[in-house]
C-alpha cells in the first residue's frame, strides 16, 4: 500500500512519441557500424549522444570517447557527435591526419548552414541556447564574430549589435518551444526588424516529445522522465511537465534511481523519455513501477514519427566499397 491509493486505482500514462529521434538513431548506428567496418578502437569526440547508458554500451564494444581532437592518435578514425562541431575542429582533425566521420544530426547541420548564410549576408546572429552546450559551441563556431548567445529573455537587454535592422535569430535544436518563443518575443520587442529563420530550428522530435508530455502532465500526480542530466531535451521535458500541471517531475537515468518516497499518495504516473534514450531504459522503469502496483500502462499517442536519416556519407562510401568488393571476389 502506498499512501491512500489502492493498486486498482494506480495507472501509468506512457507518452508517445518518446525516446530515440532519427538523429540519435543515426549517430548510434554510425558508431556501431564503424566498429564493425574498421574494428576497435574507433574514437568519438564528445559523447555521441547525451545518454550515460548508450555511451557505456558503446565503450564496451570498443568506442573510445575523448573530449578534444588532440587526444585522438594521428591517423586514426574519429567520429563527431550528433551535436555538431565548429569548423576549427575539422581543421584540427585534418592537421592530425584523422579520418573523420561526421555524425552531426542533419537538423543541427541545417542551423549551421543558416548561421553561415546570414553571416555571409552581414547579419548579426542572435543564437538562443544554453551557454556551454556542445551544440551551441559548434553553431557559434561557424561565425563567432557575428554570433551573440541569448540564454533566455534576461539576456536581451544587454545585447549590442552593429545594425538593428540586420539581425536574425536562430536557436539550439533541443530547447523548450514555449520558453524559446518567450525569448523571441523579447527580441522582437527590442529589435522590431528582427528576421526569423525560414523554418523553426527546434527539432521535430524535441517538439513532439514536449507536446506528448503536455497531454498527460495535468492528469499525472508524478512524471518520470528517463534521460541523462547532460541531456538538454530531457531536462526540458521535466520543466514542461511541471509547467503543464504535473504534481511532481523527476529525471532519472535508470529505474533504480527512482525514490519510493515519490510514490506516496500517487495514483497516476506519467512516463516519457528524452530523444537520446533507448527503450530498454523505459522498459526498466515500467517494470519497476509494475512491481509496486503500477501495472496498468496506458499509451497516450500525440503523433506518429516516420523520419529517418541516412548514415554519414563517409561511412556509406566505405560500406558500399566493401559490399562491392564482396560481390566481385
Amino acid at each position: 500500500m502506498v499512501g491512500m491509493t489502492t493498486e486498482a486505482s494506480r495507472r501509468v500514462l506512457l507518452a508517445a512519441p518518446r525516446g530515440y529521434c532519427a538523429g540519435v538513431d543515426r549517430a548510434v548506428i554510425t558508431v556501431e557500424k564503424a566498429l564493425e567496418q574498421y574494428g576497435a578502437p574507433v574514437y568519438v569526440r564528445k559523447q555521441i549522444v547525451h545518454n550515460k547508458y548508450v555511451v557505456q554500451t558503446l565503450e564496451k564494444k570498443g568506442a573510445i570517447f575523448v573530449d578534444e581532437t588532440e587526444e585522438v592518435p594521428e591517423g586514426s578514425i574519429v567520429i563527431f557527435s550528433a551535436h555538431g562541431v565548429a569548423p576549427v575542429v575539422h581543421e584540427e582533425a585534418g592537421a592530425r591526419r584523422l579520418a573523420t566521420i561526421d555524425a552531426t544530426c542533419p537538423l543541427v547541420t541545417k542551423v549551421h548552414r543558416e548561421a553561415v548564410r546570414y553571416a555571409d549576408s552581414d547579419y548579426d546572429i542572435l543564437l538562443i541556447g544554453h551557454e556551454g552546450h556542445e551544440e551551441v559551441i559548434g553553431t557559434m563556431g561557424e561565425a563567432p564574430e557575428r554570433t551573440h548567445l541569448v540564454d533566455g529573455p534576461a539576456d536581451v537587454a544587454g545585447l549590442t549589435v552593429r545594425d538593428e535592422n540586420k539581425v536574425v535569430w536562430l536557436s539550439q535544436t533541443t530547447l523548450s518551444v514555449d520558453e524559446t518563443m518567450e525569448t523571441v518575443d523579447a527580441l522582437k520587442d527590442r529589435f522590431p526588424n528582427l528576421l526569423s529563420p525560414p523554418s523553426d530550428d527546434i527539432c521535430y522530435a524535441t517538439q513532439n516529445r514536449q507536446v506528448a508530455i503536455k497531454q498527460i502532465a495535468a492528469d499525472a500526480d508524478l512524471v518520470i522522465v528517463v534521460g541523462s542530466r547532460n541531456s538538454s531535451n530531457s531536462i526540458r521535458l521535466v520543466e514542461v511537465a511541471l509547467q503543464a500541471g504535473a504534481g511532481a517531475a523527476y529525471l532519472v537515468d535508470f529505474a533504480d534511481e527512482i525514490d519510493e518516497a515519490w510514490l506516496e499518495g500517487v495514483r497516476t504516473i506519467g512516463v516519457t523519455s528524452g530523444a537520446s534514450v533507448p527503450e530498454i531504459l523505459v522498459d526498466g522503469v515500467l517494470e519497476w513501477l509494475a512491481a509496486r502496483g503500477y501495472g496498468d500502462v496506458q499509451v497516450v499517442t500525440s503523433t506518429e514519427e516516420h523520419i529517418q536519416f541516412s548514415l554519414p556519407k563517409e561511412l556509406r562510401r566505405d560500406l558500399r566499397a566493401e559490399a562491392t568488393a564482396g560481390e566481385t571476389s
